[in-house]
């Protein structure tokens, strides 16, 4: 079937937007990479003062600071520049509303750059285990995880729901923004974090700001290599079996289920598919997300991980959609 001219252009119009979109992206994570909207927060910025600020080269650091300009994430007066109320309050380091992870989003763009040699492997391509990645990437990865840990967490512990004198195990709880908010809950209530060697130094620098220190503890471990400890009355698992295979997580659920007591719960967030896999949209990228990060991670079904908990001798599986695009699958131990 034929396009008519009007639907040729229509089409050519979105797919050539969505094909440079990178374009902006770069701009964007360039600028935060060299820090340049920090620079920009005392206004007035010549190219000049900024390149010497940073060690760029003058006349690139206009070129970049004009395509900020026209992208509306700065102001240009008279050969200067300032950041808007928005970059200044979300792009400038040391602000309470700093983007921290942002950083993060500069090292997708390097695995997501390998994805067409990833769906030809099947997997991804020069990416070690997280404790091979380096102390600059694993912080910046716990940071941008914090960020948007922290502004859910409240909300998503007080659905799952925990009782006084709960114990807690989150498992891969990075920054501890998820234990900490269990802690919040109610009474008595004590978590531990279970995570990586070389995870667990940052979590710990997390809680201690926040003061919770004292009722989380950390564990470190490897989920995918021993078993968890047990004695628990909610297993966590939040953003944690998209990086495995299904086999894996079978495992994983199965360890979540010997650890917890009679009548305790095993509870997976996740950006959960529908059944044919195109929808959520946020999902159907993730999972290309996790192709180029990891060797067999996925994003999987409501069914997929419900089969895993059952098998795993969980009972009473249900499902309670997020307000923030992620479900909650919860299965409890007889």
């Amino acid at each position: 079937m034929e396009l008519s001219t009007g639907k040729k252009f229509e089409a050519l119009g979105r797919i050539m937007h969505l094909t440079m979109g990178f374009q902006r992206s770069r701009v964007v994570l360039t600028a935060y990479e060299l820090g340049l909207f920090t620079v920009l927060d005392r206004g007035g910025v010549s190219p000049a003062e900024a390149a010497a600020d940073l060690g760029t080269d003058p006349r690139a650091t206009d070129r970049l600071l004009n395509a900020l300009c026209s992208l509306k994430l700065v102001d240009k007066r008279e050969g200067c520049f300032w950041n808007t109320p928005e970059t200044s309050a979300l792009l400038v380091a040391g602000k309470p509303d700093y983007l921290a992870g942002l950083l993060h989003g500069v090292h997708l763009w390097d695995s997501w750059s390998t994805l067409t040699a990833a769906v030809k492997k099947g997997g991804a391509v020069g990416s070690g285990p997280v404790n091979d990645r380096g102390e600059e990437w694993l912080t910046a990865f716990i940071a941008a995880m914090h960020w948007r840990a922290s502004a859910q967490a409240g909300a998503i512990a007080s659905m799952v729901g925990v009782r006084e004198n709960d114990r807690v195990l989150d498992v891969g709880g990075g920054s501890g923004a998820y234990a900490m908010a269990f802690c919040r809950q109610a009474d008595g209530v004590t978590a531990t974090v279970l995570d990586l060697p070389n995870v667990i130094p940052i979590t710990r620098g997390y809680l201690e700001k926040a003061g919770m220190a004292g009722v989380v503890e950390t564990v470190a471990g490897d989920y995918e290599t021993s078993g968890l400890p047990h004695g628990y009355d909610l297993v966590w698992l939040s953003a944690i079996v998209h990086s495995n295979g299904p086999e894996r997580n079978a495992e994983l659920i199965a360890k979540a289920a010997a650890s917890v007591n009679s009548r305790g719960r095993v509870a997976v967030q996740e950006f959960v598919m529908d059944p044919d896999r195109t929808s959520p949209a946020f999902g159907a990228l993730f999972a290309l997300n996790m192709l180029v990060a990891t060797d067999s991670g996925d994003t999987y079904t409501e069914s997929e991980i419900a089969d895993w908990m059952k098998k795993a001798g969980l009972v009473n599986v249900t499902r309670h959609d997020t307000p923030f695009g992620t479900a909650l699958v919860v299965g409890e131990k007889p």
